[in-house]
């Protein structure tokens, strides 16, 4: 996957006598191609303690408590005066998604949020702009008079973590601070349900309206759903967004089961589809399941072996590229499936992180080809209103590399791209 990034020309897009255009005209490279969020901005602190660390801030061992601001300062500046922190590390899993997509598009990203206005070197706000690829425009983030999230992993000598966070300011994202124009000419706009959890937050009346702007200007919108008891403690209003503003769901399969009560990945997938047009569903050791509607005159049979599971050769039509179910005459739902690249890594230290790289990938491909559209808008992969540049299958592949790297790293950010042999572009690829 070479575009919408800068990279060499020939490597931009397959070329035949039905699809040319001038390698030399000034408009090549003119497209503005970039996606857009909104996080809960965070940073995860890990240190390591004694017994007694936990019970001078009152921290239950093994737990996962909420501190308020006086308490986390506190705590920080504690295990920086001892010299305990071992990392500071971004998170958010927007942000994190933000990241991986520009490391693999080599492109602009632009994430919505909050910053500390007064940050100092080493501190827990410099790292989380370090450890953030200079290709994500933090130019539009909110700046507080207070800290950022921040999330404390203490680790003692039994190896026991204990966790307490602190949100700081990471919720007083203003509505003034959602750009419209930044929305209105984004090629998507991804959100996470964390922000649906308590209506009488900032941030909470920044992400609908951020919906109602992508919805206005037929932006897809790409949802991840946090947690399982998130989930269950948001129901009905999860729902309620999914139909009304949600292109692109996302979730592992426990989260899945939550809201649908389907323990099965695929059968969970399926009842998906009636209030989202496409479904991204991680399995863990399972792999990844990725669901949607085409055109069934236009269904593309798939070459590899039909596959049955709770739906009878679900796989059949994988080779088929995704639409809007709204822009189907005659919807026909889609699946495909993938198991673990390579069987996993051999040692998985961190499964954090993983799901985000696969959305990353179904992303930039969602990019690349609202970029192609942009530049070669003649072109015949776009005779419809595709939502993707490559087939459903094609995009299981990718989405399984990325999460792949995300795991052999143990970090959810990515720190560089995929090898260039397995970015190149083949026409074995692309005809899907």
């Amino acid at each position: 996957m070479k575009f919408p990034g800068r990279r060499k020309i020939k490597h931009y897009f397959p070329v035949n006598t039905h699809n040319r255009f001038d390698m030399e005209s000034s408009v090549f490279g003119q497209a503005n191609t970039y996606i857009c969020g909104i996080d809960q901005n965070l940073v995860d602190i890990t240190a390591r303690v004694d017994n007694s660390v936990l019970n001078d801030f009152g921290l239950d061992k093994g737990a996962s408590q909420w501190l308020d601001n006086d308490q986390a300062n506190r705590l920080y500046q504690f295990l920086k005066q001892h010299q305990l922190i071992e990392d500071q590390f971004a998170g958010g899993t927007i942000g994190n998604t933000l990241h991986n997509y520009s490391v693999l598009a080599d492109d602009r990203s632009v994430q919505f949020g909050v910053m500390s206005q007064n940050i100092q070197v080493g501190d827990y706000a410099y790292r989380y702009l370090c450890n953030t690829s200079s290709k994500v425009d933090l130019t539009w983030l909110q700046p507080v008079d207070g800290p950022i999230g921040r999330c404390f992993a203490l680790i003692t000598e039994d190896g026991e973590r204990t966790f307490g966070i602190s949100p700081g300011f990471m919720n007083q994202l203003s509505p003034e601070f959602i750009n419209e124009t930044i929305i209105a000419e984004s090629s998507g706009l991804i959100l996470c349900a964390y922000t649906l959890a308590d209506p009488t937050l900032p941030i909470y009346h920044s992400m609908v309206k951020a919906a109602q702007l992508a919805k206005k200007y037929e932006v897809p919108v790409i949802l991840t759903l946090g947690t399982r008891g998130l989930v269950n403690a948001i129901k009905q209003p999860l729902i309620e967004f999914l139909n009304d503003y949600v292109t692109i769901a996302a979730m592992n399969e426990e989260e899945a089961e939550a809201l649908t009560d389907e323990q099965d990945p695929l059968k969970a997938s399926e009842y998906m589809l009636q209030w989202v047009d496409m479904v991204l569903l991680t399995a863990g050791a399972e792999g990844l399941y990725l669901s949607g509607y085409t055109e069934n005159s236009m269904a593309r049979e798939t070459e590899n072996p039909i596959r049955s599971g709770s739906i009878s050769d679900f796989n059949r039509y994988e080779f088929s590229r995704p639409l809007l179910r709204s822009h189907c005459d005659e919807p026909l739902k889609i699946y495909s499936h993938i198991s673990p690249y390579l069987g996993g890594p051999k040692n998985i230290k961190n499964t954090n992180g993983a799901g985000d790289g696969a959305l990353a990938a179904l992303i930039h491909d969602m990019a690349a080809n609202y970029y192609h559209r942009q530049m070669l808008p003649t072109s015949s992969k776009h005779n419809k209103s595709w939502v993707t540049y490559s087939s459903l299958a094609q995009v299981c592949k990718y989405a399984n590399r990325v999460s792949f790297e995300v795991l052999a790293q143990s970090s959810p950010r990515l720190s560089r791209a995929l090898p260039e042999r397995e970015m190149s572009l083949e026409d074995s690829y692309w005809d899907q």
